[in-house]
């Protein structure tokens, strides 16, 4: 079955699941496979369940039922299927996303803005991968509007395969930065990896008429991102003074929350507060204001969007138990995201600060440099707590060692009258802590 007849059977059936615990009544499973698991196995299960049909890549599994499509490979077909169904969304702006850090948020406050005007679908919760990204895909409608697709990468040619199939009309790199470095080697590895958005972006906004024009949104007061886009077709914004921005912002105050402004060299300023933690999301809020401008959004309609996103998921969020005072920034950790978060700390204006933080992975060889990096840096903080095996073969005299969570969970109901800071990988979970506080 080639990818078109498969797509007149998904027109009929346009629920995709590759679990075979959740399957919709009449939708269509696909059966991955995975280090510890093959979806094949499952395949008569999740028409039981109701599917009507399912994809499989065992030809033996395939003779059992009619309602079993064989193919070669059943992930392939699965982001064959969504790159062709992409392709039909003709009336539909897709613009794609990835970066270092602040990816999810600044898609998140992207979608905020123009759904104040627009109809908008995004990426939920982390399904940026090469799975994530195609199920996705899947879900858009072909109803006009934008959808925001995140996508994120851990090797190099990832971002590329991502991109090939959501085929965007617009591009975003947040920034780059140490991270993944176990499978990008070096900083220079990760530039080439993110980068591999605006060699698409590059590659086929060279034949495209002027109906389709494809473009990036760039941050030119991120480091290395300007030297990286050049000869794309670029919507520009960034810091207050940076050299070719379009539209510029500064932050204003940060008691805990953000407080920023922004404007347009024709325009006055407009000043906005957010529930964001952390100086650093003036970058994502400015991706956002960019994108919004860029398509008619009113910058009342911006301010009032901006303002009222709340973060969720660990990603700075604030909390006052009424003991403490908490940010907690766990969802993932890497040098570049540690280093911004520890600034912004550093200048919170509170007594009694404490430091919860967890192992940073996927470094590889840099893995014991840059912990002990984090520790020389934090070596004057009052109170430092240290989760995991990496930091702990470089901590300091005075610092608190625990090898997991749940040893941190056994002592951390005592702690009051402190602001701390909460950060670490997500594989770390020390997002269990804040109800403990």
């Amino acid at each position: 079955m080639d990818v078109r007849e498969l797509y007149r059977l998904f027109r009929s059936h346009p629920v995709v699941t590759t679990d075979s615990r959740h399957c919709p009544q009449g939708g269509m499973f696909f059966a991955l496979r995975g280090a510890s698991f093959d979806g094949n196995a499952f395949a008569v299960s999740a028409l039981e369940q109701g599917c009507a049909a399912a994809v499989v890549d065992d030809a033996k599994v395939a003779a059992t039922d009619s309602r079993l499509i064989l193919v070669d490979d059943a992930l392939a077909t699965l982001q064959a299927l969504a790159h062709y169904h992409r392709s039909q969304l003709r009336g539909k702006t897709v613009i794609q996303i990835t970066g270092t850090n602040g990816k999810t948020t600044t898609k998140e406050l992207v979608a905020a803005v123009l759904a104040t005007e627009s109809p908008v679908q995004w990426t939920q919760g982390n399904l940026n991968n090469h799975i994530g990204v195609p199920l996705t895909l899947l879900t858009l409608r072909d109803d006009g509007g934008f959808a925001i697709i995140e996508t994120g990468a851990n090797h190099p040619g990832e971002i590329a395969q991502l991109s090939r199939i959501v085929d965007p009309d617009m591009g975003l790199i947040t920034n780059v930065g140490r991270a993944h470095l176990g499978g990008f080697g070096s900083l220079e590895g990760v530039m080439r990896a993110k980068g591999e958005l605006y060699d698409y972006i590059r590659e086929h906004a060279e034949n495209e008429t002027a109906k389709r024009k494809r473009g990036i949104f760039l941050n030119v007061s991120a480091e290395h991102l300007p030297k990286m886009a050049e000869g794309i077709n670029a919507v520009r914004y960034g810091l207050t003074g940076a050299a070719g921005a379009e539209v510029w912002g500064e932050v204003m105050e940060c008691e805990p929350f953000v407080k920023f402004r922004y404007r347009r060299a024709d325009t006055s300023w407009q000043e906005v507060r957010t529930h964001l933690i952390g100086g650093y999301n003036i970058h994502n809020l400015m991706a956002a204001v960019a994108v919004g401008l860029h398509y008619g959004v009113p910058p009342r309609r911006i301010n009032e969007a901006l303002a009222a996103y709340e973060p969720t998921n660990s990603r700075s969020e604030y909390h006052d138990t009424g003991r403490n005072r908490i940010i907690v920034d766990a969802y993932n950790a890497n040098p570049s995201s540690m280093a911004v978060a520890l600034d912004n700390f550093d200048r919170l204006g509170a007594p009694h600060k404490m430091l919860i933080l967890g192992d940073m992975l996927e470094l590889g060889e840099e893995s014991e440099a840059e912990h002990r990096r984090i520790v020389e840096r934090v070596r004057d903080y009052e109170t430092v707590w240290l989760v995991g095996g990496e930091y702990r073969k470089v901590a300091l005299p005075g610092m608190r060692c625990f090898a997991s969570v749940e040893e941190v969970k056994e002592v951390i109901g005592g702690i009051s009258g402190r602001t701390i800071l909460i950060k670490g990988s997500n594989a770390t979970k020390l997002f269990l802590l804040p109800t403990l506080l």
